[in-house]
């Protein structure tokens, strides 16, 4: 399904009068250790990306160039991380990403209770900027989406809320919020996060979830966040409280992702992933080492921006006997160098540095980690900077694994630098 064509200038009117809202705030805690000292949206991704810079990088290609930021747990490095490689839009043209980092400024008692309340507490910010629809996005899903097609879809439908929506597997649908809509694109029922989700008319292995993406008219948002505030019952939570309700008032619709999904081929699933665990994350990095990936990031038409770390190009030499290593489906990013090793289906981030007779399967490398001669990696994820001594081998005994890492139920190994400390600390007592 399709939208028809708009006035190109109808359009560009509408883009001027929205804000986008990125909810960035949230720990991220299934992530386990990736997430200790970083806000999952700031989590690395894809070879040279951080998680934030997909709904970022849509906001901008969409032509949505007015974006808050809003910002709670250990958000040291994604706010760095903003300032440097976010940082080229221009004020002076009504263009910017702000950043509302959690400062009680409402109350003074409460930080952000919920994702409605992160709003409602920047209100007065958000009113000096008075955009007549706001755009709240997740920060922390991997996707590529027009949000001008939505917003075009929202007006059309003169809806209050629009909701994008996408299909699920019933059995995975339990993880998100699941609706029941009508042949208008009406939601009938939402429900946040059900144990027995409901099934879509005639498919009973499917349910219609979604993807924590509204579009608001803005006095009509902020007329429900003053009025859910002040419920003491409220969860202040956009899924739990403030989608039902407008459901109840017969005022919300759906958004089917497949209207604005950027990039899907034909006869393909459009691509939508939610990293919130350490295996869909090691999945998804995944994808983009597979020969042809469903996520296109070499798309020169929707580029996906990040910060321009200056490093050098890849290199690949041989090994201290003159050896030549293979590399087969993998990402390397600029810095990295690999020393006569094999590297399979495995994806390497900036100044990563392997040495000689080294095996990497199935492994996602994060900035900065040296990997020391003769290590067999796979299906590891190892966090920024870490320095693996010789010989080491992870990913072939499931038992070891779990005693000295953090072993997931699919198998995937997350590494980080204290696991490292505390083992050498352990076998320097031994």
């Amino acid at each position: 399904m399709s939208l028809e064509p708009m006035n190109t200038a109808k359009a560009r009117q509408l883009l001027n009068q929205s804000m986008a809202l990125v909810l960035a705030g949230g720990r991220g805690s299934r992530l386990k250790q990736l997430t200790d000292n970083r806000a999952k949206p700031a989590v690395h991704f894809g070879g040279r990306f951080r998680i934030i810079d997909f709904v970022l990088s849509n906001c901008i290609n969409s032509g949505i160039k007015r974006v808050g930021v809003v910002t709670q747990y250990k958000s040291h490095s994604l706010l760095r991380h903003l300032q440097s490689g976010w940082s080229f839009l221009r004020y002076q043209m009504n263009e910017f990403i702000d950043l509302l980092p959690a400062q009680q400024r409402v109350d003074e008692v409460h930080w952000y209770r919920g994702t409605a309340d992160a709003i409602y507490q920047n209100v007065d910010i958000i009113r000096d900027y008075g955009p007549k629809y706001i755009v709240v996005l997740a920060g922390d899903h991997i996707y590529k989406m027009d949000y001008a097609a939505m917003l075009l879809d929202h007006v059309r439908l003169e809806a209050k809320v629009t909701v994008a929506c996408i299909e699920v597997p019933r059995c995975e649908a339990s993880a998100f919020g699941v609706m029941d809509i009508d042949e208008q694109r009406k939601i009938r029922d939402f429900v946040e996060k059900p144990a027995n989700p409901p099934a879509m008319p005639g498919c009973e292995d499917t349910s219609l979830a979604s993807m924590g993406i509204y579009i608001f008219d803005a006095e009509y948002l902020y007329q429900l966040l003053e009025e859910d505030i002040h419920n003491q019952s409220s969860k202040h939570d956009f899924g739990m409280d403030v989608i039902p309700r407008i459901v109840e008032e017969g005022m919300a619709y759906a958004h089917p992702f497949s209207m604005s999904c950027v990039g899907a081929r034909e006869g393909q699933q459009p691509y939508w992933r939610d990293v919130g665990t350490l295996d869909s994350f090691w999945e998804a990095n995944m994808d983009l080492a597979s020969v042809v990936p469903d996520l296109d990031i070499y798309d020169e038409n929707w580029p996906i921006w990040t910060s321009q770390i200056m490093t050098p190009p890849a290199k690949f030499v041989q090994d201290r006997n003159g050896q030549h290593g293979m590399t087969i489906n993998s990402v390397f990013a600029g810095g990295s160098i690999v020393s006569g090793s094999f590297v399979l289906n495995s994806v390497l981030f900036t100044n990563v540095r392997v040495h000689s007779f080294c095996t990497l399967d199935q492994s996602v490398i994060f900035p900065g980690v040296e990997v020391g001669s003769g290590c067999r990696l796979r299906r590891v994820v190892v966090d920024k900077g870490c320095k693996l001594p010789d010989g080491m081998v992870i990913g072939e005994n499931a038992d070891e694994d779990a005693r000295r890492f953090y072993r997931s139920e699919n198998g995937i190994v997350l590494v980080t630098k204290p696991m490292l400390q505390a083992l050498q600390a352990l076998q320097a007592k031994e």
